[in-house]
């Protein structure tokens, strides 16, 4: 594989002082936003671990690639382009903490984390199985892995811990908590998105994958959460909505962190279940289907990804 995003994730996350100077996947202060790199190589990591979590969900016979392929754009412009991480010195006190609080969708994480050099890219062939530090929740025994996850309503309350302690030990890091849609549903989380504003938690950034799809039917069916947006600014967010497939979108509008001073920041990120294989698009059977082998063979050709190419394709 070459890209330019796997190069620059190598000289970028060489040790404690280069990523405070220049850390794996964000620009240096006052970088502008260079279209081409944010569209060639966030674009192509993008495919890329699309590619893995299939492949691994595949071969663990296991599930939720839906809920992983909507979130392969923001994962892949956050660890490509913004977070400020160390893969080499994953415990870097001032690192930032990314939380994702679906951590059903661990495939797809644990994907982007071996493109960054947390750990061999071999293991995500171990992926769910027995003797696997690679969990089918995610599971902080992997290097980068903040928090385990799996048990929903949990990832914002503790992220609101990890923000408040930051501020209170004037740590320059932020906390960036990924979320699903149907995870609104657990009241945890209304009594963190009180909680953070009374902080004042502008270190704080929630992303909200929206979906529409939770486990037995859709959003509005289940436990309609709109007018989602004007609920999050009732508790004194400042909301950014987005196409959640748009890098460029992505990329501006974290590049704004913090939205303003003093309050916590939410980005609605409008996604697709199932996003870049055509017959998982929108469809609820692949929250928990697995692919069969002609299944997942059709889905890497869209992708563009050969499978004979294994987890090193790049296509």
């Amino acid at each position: 594989m070459c890209l330019r995003w796997r190069e620059r994730a190598t000289s970028w996350g060489c040790s404690r002082q280069s990523a405070c100077q220049r850390p794996f996947g964000a620009p240096s202060p006052g970088t502008p936003l260079d279209e081409d790199t944010v569209q060639h190589d966030t674009l192509a990591l993008a495919r890329l671990i699309r590619g893995h979590a299939l492949r691994m969900v595949h071969a663990a016979n296991a599930s939720h690639i839906g809920s992983c392929l909507s979130m392969a754009d923001l994962l892949a412009v956050l660890y490509g382009r913004v977070l400020r991480v160390d893969p080499q010195h994953p415990a870097w006190p001032d690192r930032d903490r990314f939380i994702l609080s679906k951590g059903h969708a661990a495939a797809i994480l644990y994907a982007v984390l071996a493109e960054a050099g947390f750990f061999p890219q071999e293991w995500l062939a171990t992926y769910a199985q027995d003797g696997s530090l690679l969990l089918g929740h995610a599971s902080h025994h992997a290097a980068g892995v903040e928090l385990s996850t799996g048990s929903l309503g949990h990832g914002l309350p503790v992220s609101c811990g990890m923000a408040l302690a930051g501020k209170r030990e004037n740590r320059p890091y932020r906390v960036f908590v990924l979320l699903s849609d149907g995870e609104l549903d657990e009241g945890s989380n209304w009594e963190a998105i009180l909680f953070a504003p009374q902080h004042r938690l502008d270190n704080l950034i929630a992303i909200v994958d929206y979906n529409k799809i939770q486990s037995f039917g859709s959003v509005k069916e289940v436990l309609d959460l709109e007018p989602l947006a004007d609920k999050w600014r009732a508790f004194r967010w400042v909301v950014r909505e987005i196409d959640g497939h748009d890098h460029d979108q992505i990329a501006a509008v974290l590049a704004e962190i913090p939205f303003e001073p003093g309050r916590p920041n939410v980005v609605i990120a409008h996604t697709v279940k199932g996003k870049g294989v055509s017959f998982m698009e929108g469809q609820l059977a692949w929250h928990y289907r697995s692919p069969n082998p002609a299944q997942l063979a059709q889905a890497l050709a869209e992708l563009v990804l050969s499978e004979v190419e294994g987890l090193e394709a790049s296509g």
